[in-house]
């Protein structure tokens, strides 16, 4: 079983597990929702970074230890680590997203209030009221009603490039920081379209396509950008440390020079 994708720690394993893994006890799971802007799922309780999981993101919680939780995210499956503090057990129903790169949070549907926290693209949202210029959350505070919406994206294009310049981060999956597969995801999921969390994950996902357009998939080993049309990509890059465009002829030449590649061919999401 992929490490990442499995809801199970050395302790305990979510009941479905039953008769494929050996452990001390099993559990439904408890839901739960992050009600801070962000969090790492972590290896380990004290582990490194695998990816991030964003406000009002739904998760089923399978072990506490001490102050971190161990949960799978609805979102996608992936697992992880968290502070236990980070959780919410209030469950409004989930309305809208940010679709903005990023937005601020206030205590008043007042602009010139100091913000109470700030959100990033994906952010899921428990909308109670939509007003001229604020959304009210169930839980409290005003969002700018430009900056949320209760509908998928059309383009994961325009999504992906809506953050164009944002600083690379591995892991990432946030205006604050993204990586190659965070944007990916980000862009699919804006759409409204189901995205693993990885690049290998989402090579396998998607069928194979020959002719390369607009919202295709480019793959390298550990590598995945979002074509922009047959020979311009979008990708989140450790070569510039940001989300950039890159001709797609450039950036096969340049990574198979660099001893990290061959291109792996493209992929087309299904719609």
């Amino acid at each position: 079983m992929d490490r990442r994708l499995t809801p199970a720690t050395d302790r305990v394993a979510l009941d479905r597990l039953r008769g494929q893994l050996e452990r001390p006890a099993f559990t439904p799971g408890r839901a739960a929702r992050l009600a801070v802007p962000l969090a790492d799922l972590l290896t380990a309780p004290d582990g490194r970074r695998d990816r991030q999981v964003n406000f009002g993101a739904d998760l089923a919680v399978i072990e506490e230890r001490g102050d971190m939780a161990f949960v799978q995210a609805s979102l996608d499956g992936y697992c992880g680590w968290l502070p236990a503090a980070a959780l919410t057990c209030d469950l409004p129903p989930l309305t809208h997203r940010v679709m903005a790169p990023a937005t601020h949070v206030y205590p008043a549907a007042d602009m010139k209030q100091r913000e109470v926290m700030s959100l990033s693209i994906g952010a899921r949202l428990a909308v109670a009221e939509v007003g001229d210029r604020f959304v009210r959350l169930a839980s409290g505070g005003f969002v700018p009603v430009q900056h949320v919406t209760d509908r998928p994206a059309a383009d994961p294009v325009a999504v992906a490039e809506s953050l164009l310049g944002t600083p690379y981060l591995w892991g990432g999956n946030s205006r604050w920081g993204i990586d190659c597969s965070g944007l990916v995801q980000a862009a699919l999921t804006g759409c409204g379209l189901q995205c693993p969390g990885d690049s290998d994950l989402q090579r396998d996902a998607f069928p194979v396509t020959d002719a390369i357009r607009r919202g295709d998939l480019l793959f390298w080993p550990g590598h995945v950008a979002l074509a922009v049309s047959e020979h311009l990509m979008i990708h989140a890059t450790a070569w510039t440390m940001s989300v950039t465009h890159e001709p797609i002829r450039d950036a096969i030449a340049r990574i198979n020079a660099a001893g990290e590649g061959p291109f792996q061919g493209a992929r087309r999401p299904r719609a």
